[in-house]
């Protein structure tokens, strides 16, 4: 069996080891690939791991031997799916192996914009300690998580997750989500437009579909209290990123939080680089290495799995 891992940097760069693939066969280890690359390397293989490479129609022409393609991710929306299935290639995925670290990074962000910590620490290291009257003082007021309102738009496993974290923190929690949630949930179900309006830290965490492109846009932010925060750690294409940062840039709303955008890496012409009140991280959340290594723990049993007949985590049939 020759396996080929296309953009092995991104799940490992160099703190995992890859041997766990040896008990299937041969690999090689690309760091990354770019598209012109994509054919040449893995021509003549018969299993793929990848992260963000696109694989298209043409390309799938062009590589007989490919039995198997397994995304180190969630999301497989860089598959040619109808043509893996015509051409009779399984495609897995991983999912759910980053409930608990998006949920951290969310309220990684939650704490700052209410404590403020990161604001003060600057000043402390600019001499604002030092040459202060009192005792302590402070640039802007911190506020209690306690009785505020949290807003979950999507309520899968990593909405639940920040449900359960923000419960912890004594907060009121609503949701929005198209399916009927039970009793059992013990959340209040709410209409988008009561999401947007009520939410004190609205946090992002459904699937990106037509119907949830740019669901942050000008209808819907014109919702928001002014005082209130916004959290996207689920999908770029969520937000409308020139309105979201003109209502930063006004203090239409009170400030951002994001680990992904529209465009990654991200564009140096994207408005909310330089947009007041906004935090950016650089696609971190999965990143932690204990998550990383149940990534590469399922993609393992992912392959196991496949070669005793018995697939999971196939997304396409």
């Amino acid at each position: 069996m020759k396996i080929t891992i296309l953009d092995g940097h991104a799940l490992n760069p160099g703190d995992l080891s890859w041997d766990v693939l040896s008990e299937f066969g041969d690999y090689k280890v690309y760091d990354r690939t770019a598209p012109d690359e994509v054919v040449n390397r893995i021509g003549d293989s018969e299993m793929v791991l990848l992260n963000k490479v696109q694989i298209t129609d043409e390309i799938l022409s062009k590589c007989p031997n490919l039995k198997y393609i397994g995304v180190q991710a969630t999301g497989y929306n860089v598959i040619d799916l109808e043509s893996c299935t015509k051409r009779g290639i399984t495609v897995t995925n991983v999912p759910a192996y980053s409930t608990k670290s998006v949920a951290q990074i969310v309220f990684a962000y939650i704490t700052e914009f209410a404590t403020k910590s990161n604001i003060h620490s600057e000043d402390v290291k600019k001499g604002g300690w030092i040459n202060s009257k009192d005792f302590c003082y402070w640039k802007q007021s911190p506020v209690e998580l306690e009785g505020k309102t949290l807003g979950i738009f999507g309520y899968g496993s990593i909405g639940q997750r920040v449900a359960y974290l923000g419960k912890a923190f004594g907060m009121k929690v609503i949701v929005c989500t198209r399916r009927k949630l039970d009793e059992s949930y013990d959340v209040e179900q709410v209409s988008k437009e009561e999401l947007f309006s009520r939410s004190d830290f609205l946090s992002l965490h459904a699937p990106l579909t037509a119907e949830t492109q740019n669901i942050v846009d000008e209808s819907t932010l014109k919702l928001m209290k002014k005082s209130a925060f916004l959290i996207n750690t689920a999908r770029g294409g969520f937000i409308d990123e020139n309105v979201l940062a003109d209502y930063l840039n006004n203090d239409k709303i009170a400030g951002f939080a994001c680990d992904v955008l529209r465009s990654e890496p991200m564009d140096k012409n994207c408005p909310l680089l330089k947009a007041k009140n906004c935090i950016i991280t650089p696609h971190i959340a999965w990143a932690p290495l204990e998550t990383r290594q149940r990534l590469l723990n399922v993609v393992v049993s992912n392959i196991r799995n496949y070669l005793d007949g018995n697939p999971t985590n196939v997304v396409n049939s």
